[in-house]
């Protein structure tokens, strides 16, 4: 079986659905799908960077879930600005994750971010 998505996306979308399924217990579907396609690979190749990946993206879904509350709340743009510059950062941190899972498995697809907002410097 080859898979569908190219590395960088493959892991990314797994790390996804694993958390939202634990949050949500829903899209067991869809989590069920991208560990499949995971299989063709050794996961224990890149354990470490998944291990990483996931803090990065639990850390974008809480600070996402405080854009809504605050948001709801009223809070200052400034302390929205917050969270949005860290859920920036983060991104940028996810990216260079990616790149090494996909270097790890040589996969020759790498994500480039050019001219935006998420390649700026921290």
């Amino acid at each position: 079986m080859n898979p569908i998505f190219p590395v960088v996306e493959l892991f990314d979308r797994l790390v996804i659905a694993q958390i939202k399924f634990e949050k949500t217990q829903a899209n067991q579907e869809k989590l069920d799908w991208y560990t499949k396609q995971s299989s063709n690979y050794f996961v224990s190749d890149i354990q470490s960077e998944l291990n990483d990946l996931k803090k990065i993206h639990l850390g974008i879904w809480e600070l996402e879930s405080d854009l809504k509350t605050f948001r709801e709340n009223k809070h200052s743009l400034e302390e929205i600005g917050r969270r949005a510059i860290a859920i920036r950062n983060l991104n940028a941190d996810r990216i260079q994750l990616k790149n090494t899972i996909a270097k790890k498995l040589s996969c020759p697809v790498r994500e480039i971010k050019q001219d935006h907002i998420s390649d700026e410097q921290k």
